[in-house]
């Protein structure tokens, strides 16, 4: 697996991607317009499938996480892991002071990868998925050299 650049050609392979690991997935529009103003990393296979991908925007010192995936038969095996940590590599080489996102409440598996990697929990969002079922939790990582 390598990682690179995601373009405007992986849009196809982004809502498949999106869609089967997302229960909200983003529409073909709205990738092609994260992957003109945000930056994106794809995780690819040795044939050059699209196994995983960040989105992140940026906004002066601070970043989000937009969104975050690894197909479903690559979970589990370290590969969010790598995304993640090559987002955060990336983001304090660029003098990014913290990574902000939002999670499930019920989605335990990305909380213990936010937590391996140094996210706090901040706050919670009451309701804020499925039309009010869900509640989101907010995580922050503070960067080296950062602050918060």
């Amino acid at each position: 697996m390598t990682l690179r650049p995601l373009t405007a050609d992986d849009v196809d392979a982004l809502v498949a991607l999106d869609a089967a690991t997302n229960p909200q997935p983003w529409s073909a529009a709205l990738w092609r317009d994260a992957l003109t103003r945000d930056h994106g990393t794809g995780l690819v296979d040795g044939e050059g499938r699209l196994a995983g991908f960040t989105v992140s925007s940026r906004v002066l010192d601070e970043a989000e996480l937009q969104s975050i995936a690894v197909a479903p038969g690559l979970q589990r095996r370290g590969f969010g892991l790598a995304l993640l940590n090559a987002l955060l590599a990336e983001l304090r080489r660029d003098g990014v002071a913290r990574l902000l996102l939002e999670v499930r409440a019920g989605n335990t598996g990305a909380q213990a990868l936010y937590a391996a990697c140094g996210g706090e929990i901040v706050g919670r969002r009451n309701g804020y998925y499925d039309h009010g079922r869900e509640d989101a939790l907010l995580y922050t990582f503070v960067l080296a050299g950062g602050g918060s």
